[in-house]
């Protein structure tokens, strides 16, 4: 049975890995949805010093780097060129919120339902599936007809074997790659977190061609980064709080419009991915 508010199973096998990657290489970078979330609730242009008072633990000169990238990637715009001008949320920052619902759906259904902000779900799944050639990892092993030897991922995968022996350990660290037994020979799979990546892919890709075109080079390498965001005890403690409280507020704000349609794939296709394939 399909689960409520997630678009139909996708083909990984059919996803373009570069253009998926590109995309999330822009919308990945820890903060990136946070400070969007934070744009989408205030009516009007924000300044840097407002947008870093409603984030927790973050400068304000990180901030304006951050929206200083967001800016050069077309999500945000500023009132014009002066030091110091305010930004607000671009119509492509704006129309990347049906892939934000899709991560965070996809997070709650396989990753983890604990209670947590939105901002932070969605960065925290993102940055299980943004760091680059992972996307080929998660296909080899999707295409396969059962469980895959590391000698025929790399292959596959088209990487040496160094850097495809570092995004598995990644893949398993983050709950989407596993292996059939507890010998370092043993094959790897694909879990149902990672098999359900279809979706959040055919999202990305859907909606990728405006940041490719903004973007004109290269997918940049992504850094990996902390998870969680702590609850500490004081001053900060208290910011932390309230930026949580205030992104779920944000989050229904900046999705508050009528969902886009998921792009739709041929069931012969979506057939290549379906379940029963002796995982």
């Amino acid at each position: 049975m399909a689960t409520p508010g997630l678009p139909p199973t996708f083909s990984i096998a059919s996803i373009d890995a570069q253009r998926v990657e590109g995309a999330l290489a822009r919308i990945g970078p820890k903060w990136t949805t946070w400070t969007a979330m934070t744009l989408a609730q205030v009516n009007g242009p924000v300044r840097v010093r407002d947008v870093a008072s409603q984030l927790p633990f973050v400068s304000e000169q990180f901030v304006g780097k951050r929206l200083a990238t967001m800016h050069a990637d077309g999500l945000v715009i500023r009132d014009d060129g002066r030091r110091g001008a305010p930004y607000g949320l671009s119509a492509l920052g704006t129309s990347l919120a049906p892939v934000l619902r899709t991560v965070s759906d996809w997070s709650r259904t396989h990753l983890t339902q604990e209670p947590m902000a939105e901002a932070e779900r969605v960065e925290d799944a993102l940055r299980r599936s943004h760091l680059r050639h992972s996307t080929a990892v998660i296909q080899a092993l999707d295409s396969a007809e059962g469980p895959m030897r590391f000698v025929h991922i790399a292959e596959a995968a088209r990487l040496d074997n160094g850097l495809a022996r570092q995004r598995l350990v990644r893949l398993q660290a983050d709950g989407l790659v596993t292996r059939t037994g507890s010998r370092h020979e043993d094959p790897y799979v694909l879990t149902d977190a990672g098999q359900a990546l279809g979706a959040v892919y055919a999202s990305v890709e859907h909606r990728s061609q405006p940041l490719a075109l903004r973007s004109g080079t290269a997918p940049a390498a992504a850094t990996r980064t902390h998870v969680g965001i702590p609850l500490g005890a004081g001053a900060d403690g208290a910011r932390t709080a309230a930026a949580l409280r205030r992104s779920a507020a944000a989050f229904n704000v900046m999705f508050s419009h009528a969902p886009q349609p998921e792009p739709r794939v041929p069931a012969a296709v979506t057939a290549q991915s379906a379940p029963g394939r002796g995982r």
